[in-house]
C-alpha cells in the first residue's frame, strides 16, 4: 500500500539540495508550501510555492518564532486518513491535507560550537515549530512522509518515480523513525548545553537543582566537573536513563581488526584538554588501536608533576619513567623494554624537545602525544612522515590542581559496551593520598623505596589486570599484565626486567591471594611491595614479607583495569 503525495510543506535550515528536491516534487504535481528563507530560496529558483501565511491566513510574528503553529498546518498533518471523522473535521474547517513534511532544524549545535557564543544567541537558535511539525508528521506516518535528512531526497524522488508519485507505508514508517531520532538528538544537545549553564543563576541555582535532581556544585569549590553530572542524579548515582549525544570525529579504516568497521566520536562539549580534542600535526590517520593506546598513555602521564614519558603497546605501558627532563624520561622509559617499544604509542606530559626527537629518530613509533613540540623537534620528526604527532591543549599545573581534590572526576565517565547495552563507571583517575596508606610489615620502606612505590602505584592502574609492575629509580623495570594469576604476572614482570629486578619494588593492582608471589619476589631481589590488601590470607602474605625482610604497604584501594 502506498500514499500519493499531493501537498508538501518545506521549511529547512540546511538548504543543501532543497531546490532540486522541490523541483522534483513539482514534476509529480505536488503543491508546495514554505516558510521564510526557504520560501524565498524556492521562489527565486522558479519553484511554484505558496507562502505559509497564505495557508494559515495569519502572518509570521515574533521574529519568526510563530509561523507554523497553526491548525491549518497541524490539522493537515495530524488528521488520520483512515478515520472518517478526522477527515470530515478538517473538511468542515477548510483544512487541506499535508502529505509530506520536509524540515531540518535551526543550527543549535553549530551555534553553541562558536567561541564565546552568548546565551541569547543560543536561545534564538532553539527551533520550536520545526520539531513540532516533525513530531506531528512522524506520529502520523501512516499518511504523511517526514523528511529530515537531505541525503534522502534522491531516494524519495526515485521511489516516487517508480510508484507514480507515491511513497510506500514502509518507507514512511522508516522516515518517521529517523525523524524521532533527529528530534531526540536535537533536544539532547539543548539539554546538555543548558545543564552546564545552571550555576550562572546564582542564588536560584539550588532551586533549579531541586527540580532537575542534579548536583551542580560549583567546580571551583568542590573540584567536580559539571559535565559529569549529566550522567548522575542528586545523590551521585548514575541516571536511570541516558541520552548520549556525540558527533563523529572521523571514520576509521577499520576497528581492532581489518574485518571490523569503526568510527571515532566525541562528546559535543568535550573539554579542550581531553585526548579526543587532540590536534594531529602530521602523519597518517589514526587507527582504532592508536586511539585506544593513545588515550590510555596520555591519561597516565598527565597525573605526574615531573617530566613523564610512557611507552604503550596493546593498551599496556611497557615502559614508563620520570626524569629531570623529557629526554631523560624518554630514554629511561624506552630502555625499560626496547623490544616491546617497537611500533609503540608514546605520551609525554611536557613539551617534546628537540633532544628527545633526536633520540627517537632511529626508532619505529606509531604515535607521539604531547602538550606541544619544540620547533626543532617538529623539523626533525617531519622526516618520519608516517609518525602521527598529536598535540593536546593541556595545562599540567591546572590539571594537577584539579586532581588533588578527593572528589575529582573526569569530565565524562568510562563507558564500555556489552552485548545489548553499556556499562558506565567513573574513570579511575586522581592521586591516592599517602596518608591513607599503611605500612603493615616490621620493616618500613626507605625514602627512595617510597618514591618508587608511589610512582609504581600511579602507573600500575594503567596496566591490564592482573597487574604487577617492577620499579627502580622511578622507572618501570618489568611489567606483568593481563594474567589469570598474580604469581604468573609476578614471574613475567621479573622475566621482562631482564635481570634488573634486584633492588626493585613491586606495585600490585590488587591483593595477593597467596604468599607464593612474595616468595618469587624475594628470590629475585625485590625490596618493597605496595598493594591494596584485603585478602583473607593477608596475615600469611605479611608474614612472608617479614621473613624475607621485604617492606609492604597497604593502600586500601584497588586498581583493576579490565
Amino acid at each position: 500500500m502506498a500514499v500519493k503525495i499531493e501537498r508538501a510543506l518545506i521549511s529547512v535550515s540546511d538548504k543543501k539540495g532543497i531546490i532540486e528536491f522541490a523541483k522534483g516534487l513539482e514534476n509529480f504535481g505536488v503543491e508546495i508550501v514554505s516558510t521564510g528563507g526557504t520560501y524565498k530560496a524556492l521562489k527565486e529558483a522558479g519553484v511554484k510555492v505558496i507562502k505559509i501565511d497564505e495557508l494559515t491566513g495569519f502572518p509570521e510574528m515574533l521574529d519568526g518564532r510563530v509561523k507554523t503553529l497553526h491548525p491549518f498546518v497541524h490539522g493537515g498533518i495530524l488528521a488520520n486518513r483512515e478515520i472518517p471523522s478526522h477527515m470530515q473535521q478538517i473538511k468542515d474547517a477548510g483544512i487541506k491535507k499535508i502529505d509530506m513534511v520536509v524540515v531540518n532544524l535551526y543550527p543549535f549545535k553549530e551555534t553553541i560550537s562558536k567561541p564565546d557564543v552568548k546565551m541569547e544567541e543560543a536561545i534564538e537558535n532553539i527551533d520550536i515549530g520545526g520539531p513540532t511539525m516533525i513530531r506531528s508528521a512522524a506520529k502520523n506516518s501512516g499518511g504523511v512522509g517526514v523528511v529530515v535528512d537531505p541525503g534522502d531526497y534522491e531516494i524519495i524522488l526515485k521511489e516516487m518515480k517508480e510508484n507514480g508519485g507515491k511513497l510506500s507505508k514502509n518507507t514512511m514508517f522508516s522516515l518517521s523513525i529517523k525523524a524521532f531520532k533527529h528530534t531526540c538528538e536535537y533536544d539532547s544537545v539543548i539539554f546538555n548545553y543548558f545543564i552546564n549553564k545552571v550555576p550562572q543563576y546564582g542564588s536560584d541555582r539550588i532551586k533549579i537543582d531541586n527540580f532537575l535532581n542534579v548536583d551542580n556544585t560549583n567546580s571551583s569549590k568542590s573540584g567536580k566537573d559539571l559535565n559529569i553530572n549529566n550522567f548522575k542524579d542528586g545523590e551521585g548515582n548514575f541516571s536511570e536513563d541516558l541520552n548520549l549525544v556525540l558527533s563523529k570525529k572521523q571514520n576509521l579504516r577499520y576497528g581492532e581488526n581489518p574485518h571490523q568497521k569503526a568510527s571515532y566520536y566525541k562528546f559535543l562539549n568535550a573539554p579542550d584538554d581531553s585526548f579526543v580534542m587532540a590536534q594531529k600535526l602530521q602523519g597518517k590517520e589514526l587507527s582504532y588501536n592508536n586511539i585506544i593506546d593513545g588515550s590510555a598513555a596520555f591519561n597516565i602521564v598527565k597525573e605526574f608533576e615531573k617530566p613523564c614519558v610512557v611507552v604503550t603497546k596493546h593498551n599496556n605501558p611497557c615502559g614508563s619513567a620520570i626524569g629531570k627532563d623529557v629526554l631523560e624520561a624518554y630514554r629511561k622509559a624506552y630502555d625499560a623494554d626496547p623490544l616491546s617499544a617497537y611500533g609503540s604509542v608514546i605520551a609525554c606530559n611536557y613539551i617534546w624537545t628537540e633532544a628527545a626527537a633526536k633520540f627517537m629518530m632511529d626508532k619505529y613509533v606509531e604515535v607521539l602525544i604531547a602538550p606541544d613540540f619544540e620547533d626543532g623537534a617538529l623539523k626533525l620528526m617531519a622526516e618520519k612522515q608516517n609518525l602521527r604527532l598529536l598535540k593536546v591543549k593541556f595545562d599540567l599545573k591546572s590539571y594537577l590542581t584539579k586532581i588533588k581534590n578527593t572528589d575529582f572526576k573526569l569530565t565524562y565517565p568510562d563507558i564500555k559496551s556489552v552485548d545489548g547495552g553499556l556499562i558506565i563507571q567513573d574513570f579511575d583517575s586522581g592521586i591516592d593520598d599517602i596518608k591513607e596508606m599503611k605500612v603493615v610489615t616490621k620493616t618500613s620502606p626507605t625514602e627512595k623505596e617510597w618514591k618508587d612505590l608511589l610512582f609504581g602505584w600511579q602507573i600500575v592502574k594503567g596496566v591490564k589486570s592482573n597487574a604487577i609492575l617492577l620499579v627502580k629509580d622511578e622507572v618501570s623495570t618489568g611489567v606483568g599484565a593481563g594474567q589469570m594469576s598474580r604469581v604468573d604476572s609476578t614471574m613475567i614482570a621479573i622475566e621482562k626486567s631482564g635481570g634488573k629486578s634486584k633492588g626493585s619494588v613491586i606495585a600490585s593492582d590488587a591483593f595477593f591471594p597467596f604468599p607464593d608471589a612474595i616468595e618469587v619476589a624475594a628470590k629475585n631481589g625485590i625490596t618493597a611491595i605496595i598493594q591494596p590488601g584485603g585478602s583473607i590470607r593477608d596475615e600469611e602474605v605479611i608474614e612472608a614479607c617479614n621473613r624475607f625482610k621485604i617492606s609492604m604497604v597497604f593502600t586500601g584501594k584497588r586498581h583493576f583495569k579490565h
